[in-house]
């Protein structure tokens, strides 16, 4: 979807750099600290070993840790689990359109260079993608076996974001592929490097006032950027955005059925055991609680369903 700066925000003459503390629209109640981060997806598959020839082959992941139908995968250098995939043998494709739930999960590179690399990557081995500069952000655009979506992407340095008023700037104009496969250098790719994280999670809602009540009011994330059309992001800390949400599945989506590939959790870690127990309080407030405890894996701490029934998973870092 290529919504342009000037779409949004006009010839942006207001526009002023994006200093800490400068932009985003806090909610009344809890806010979530500086210190959160997004943990691991959960993603259900049909095949794993057909994902994992994907995951390891095309994006650079590492394979962790297997145990029979479950596998989990992290970067090239690191033991941070990424993306953990369940296999459920015969479940059907992700449809195009109509679900609500994963729009995409996207893996954070550590710098401009291995974006590149990852492109010039892309290119050898003839993967197609999407691509778009977000002013913020440099992405592309992948789709896994399952028709699962994928972003990957690099963060533009924090002094060259700009706002107007109180929101961040954010577009998807055209990206300077060129540009990224200079960057790279002569460094070859050896797959997802060290410092690779989790970046934000990407969901299709049925409604953004909704989703605003229930990620903003409930769990205590900011709202940076409110006029992209059909779409509403979020954040902690001051981060472009942990968490991007819009309507554009259609106003008939439905939930995925359980025989069909599908998010099954995404992961937000908070610092300590302090602010888990105070985004617990908030989401009971708000009329969400959370249940309490862990599962294989994941550690203990809270689970709960947003207003659409996609499951997230808060634990204390």
């Amino acid at each position: 979807m290529g919504v342009s700066a000037h779409d949004i925000f006009g010839d942006a003459a207001g526009a002023q750099p994006a200093t800490p503390g400068s932009y985003g629209d806090a909610p009344s109640g809890y806010r979530l600290p500086e210190g959160t981060r997004l943990g691991r997806v959960r993603l259900q598959i049909a095949d794993l070993v057909r994902s994992l020839a994907y995951y390891e082959g095309t994006l650079g992941l590492r394979v962790l840790g297997r145990d029979g139908s479950r596998a989990v995968l992290g970067s090239q250098r690191d033991d941070t689990p990424l993306v953990e995939l369940h296999e459920r043998p015969g479940v059907r494709p992700a449809p195009r359109r109509g679900r609500l739930g994963l729009y995409h999960f996207a893996i954070l590179l550590p710098d401009r260079a291995a974006l590149g690399r990852f492109v010039r990557h892309l290119g050898e081995i003839g993967e197609r993608v999407g691509a778009a500069d977000h002013l913020v952000s440099e992405s592309l655009y992948l789709q896994d076996p399952d028709n699962l979506g994928i972003e990957v992407y690099a963060d533009r340095p924090r002094n060259t974001w700009r706002r107007i008023g109180r929101e961040l700037m954010m577009a998807t104009d055209p990206l300077d592929v060129a540009g990224l496969v200079r960057a790279a250098g002569a460094d070859p790719w050896t797959g997802l490097p060290g410092g690779t994280v989790m970046g934000h999670v990407h969901l299709h809602v049925g409604d953004l006032a909704a989703a605003s009540a229930f990620f903003s009011e409930g769990l205590g994330f900011d709202r940076t950027v409110w006029q992209y059309p059909g779409a509403l992001f979020l954040s902690a800390g001051g981060y472009h955005h942990h968490l991007g949400t819009n309507t554009w599945a259609g106003s008939g989506a439905t939930s995925p059925p359980a025989d069909e590939a599908q998010l099954l959790e995404w992961t937000i870690e908070l610092p300590d055991a302090v602010s888990l127990d105070a985004a617990a309080e908030s989401l009971v407030r708000a009329g969400y609680p959370a249940e309490r405890g862990g599962d294989a894996g994941s550690g203990a701490g809270l689970r709960i369903r947003d207003p659409w029934g996609t499951p997230i998973r808060l634990h204390a870092s």
